[in-house]
């Protein structure tokens, strides 16, 4: 079956250009091959009506959404409320994510972290690319709202890694963690030797100890500003690496949270200016997404969505987490940088932080063919996976 988009603007390298798009089996395929090589027409033609062709997005940190919190979840409510999670999701234009558990006890760890597999996208919804396990191995002055007790060290080594979480770490994509604690630098390397994604965040670290990090394998910042030594003009701290991104130093990413309350829009420009080819956004977003304001669950904790959108821990100031959802963020960070770039630092980036960008966040030949059409003010019309359409705010023609 050869599908054709046709009539749209399709986002390439080099940003929109006007170009049909092919698919076959699930994957783009090159069209002179076709035509040329195997002289055959498309078996389906599919009008996209002047609309913008991109990647689905991916969010590298979901802490759940739609009244589902998978750090509270129990063994039996986790795999209904992931289904849930996959299939809402799919109007955001996220076809793929990494469930995010945070700072939690051994046993829920230990329940939950088997159940949540890694699981390709389509009818059940968005791909699950693998968990991202947000502590409990941080900095408890910069915890946020991770809640203290439940905080560990790195005394043992590995060993403390796998009497929190277990040792069967397959279904981990991504583990945050403070480079300051004893033994991080080599957990970081042993974490990353298993093909584990290592960020750094809830930290206090200085520009030397992120530094040690990176050396050792981690190759993210999470939620870039949030959680973590302000920068100063004499000692920079961790936010200090991003010239060192800019000039190649280092390879590595940092999350954004793009809702207008995590970080000021100056921040966030400045951030990109220095380093663009790191931004990844992401949403962190709770239980609390697509829900109206009150109160709600992240975690043991429990948290106040107002009616501005800002998420608290109750009776607090603390931020947590957010209920924002990633096109929100897409269509906020364009007014930045533009639509292109925007959404590039949705798809292209967090492929390339998960090491998946052979086959995902693109539109190149090869790539799997998990996309969206926009409308040019950057709402979602439509979402496919492997080719085949899952979402529809309203039917494109076909013919």
């Amino acid at each position: 079956m050869i599908t054709r988009f046709t009539n749209g603007l399709l986002l390439s390298n080099e940003g929109f250009v006007r170009e049909d798009l092919w698919v076959q089996d699930g994957r783009i395929v090159n069209p002179r091959e076709i035509f040329f090589g195997n002289k055959v027409k498309a078996d389906e033609v599919i009008d996209v009506q002047g609309n913008l062709i991109a990647p689905g997005f991916i969010d590298i940190q979901l802490n759940g959404g739609f009244g589902i919190d998978f750090s509270s979840a129990d063994a039996a409510e986790i795999e209904t409320g992931l289904a849930l999670v996959r299939q809402k999701l799919l109007r955001q234009g996220v076809t793929a994510f990494c469930p995010t558990l945070i700072t939690s006890s051994p046993e829920r760890y230990h329940t939950l972290i088997p159940k949540i597999k890694k699981s390709a996208g389509g009818k059940d919804g968005a791909a699950v690319l693998g968990i991202h396990l947000e502590g409990p191995f941080i900095n408890e002055k910069k915890k946020g709202a991770h809640p203290g007790h439940l905080i560990r060290s790195l005394e043992a080594g590995f060993a403390s890694i796998e009497a929190v979480y277990g040792s069967n770490l397959s279904n981990v994509a991504m583990v945050t963690l403070a480079p300051e604690l004893e033994h991080a630098p080599r957990i970081i390397q042993e974490l990353c030797q298993q093909g584990i994604v290592v960020s750094l965040g809830h930290t206090c670290a200085s520009l030397d100890e992120a530094e040690r990090g990176i050396l050792m394998g981690a190759s993210s910042i999470t939620h870039l500003f949030n959680a973590m030594t302000a920068f100063h003009h004499r000692d920079p701290g961790i936010i200090g690496l991003l010239p060192y991104g800019a000039e190649d130093r280092y390879r590595f990413f940092y999350g954004m949270i793009v809702d207008g309350l995590h970080t000021h829009d100056a921040s966030m420009r400045l951030a990109y200016s220095t380093y663009p080819r790191g931004c990844v956004l992401v949403t962190d977003a709770t239980q609390a997404m697509g829900l109206l304001p009150g109160e709600h669950h992240l975690g043991d904790m429990v948290v106040v969505l107002d009616d501005n959108h800002r998420l608290t821990v109750k009776g607090t100031d603390t931020l947590a987490g957010s209920a924002v959802s990633m096109d929100v963020c897409v269509r906020r960070f364009s007014t930045f940088v533009g639509a292109a770039k925007a959404i590039q630092a949705a798809t292209l980036h967090p492929a390339q932080l998960l090491h998946i960008n052979d086959r995902k966040g693109h539109l190149n030949v090869g790539a799997d063919a998990d996309f969206i059409i926009l409308s040019h003010d950057l709402h979602v019309q439509q979402t496919y996976i492997a080719g085949n359409l899952f979402w529809s705010a309203k039917d494109c023609t076909r013919r």
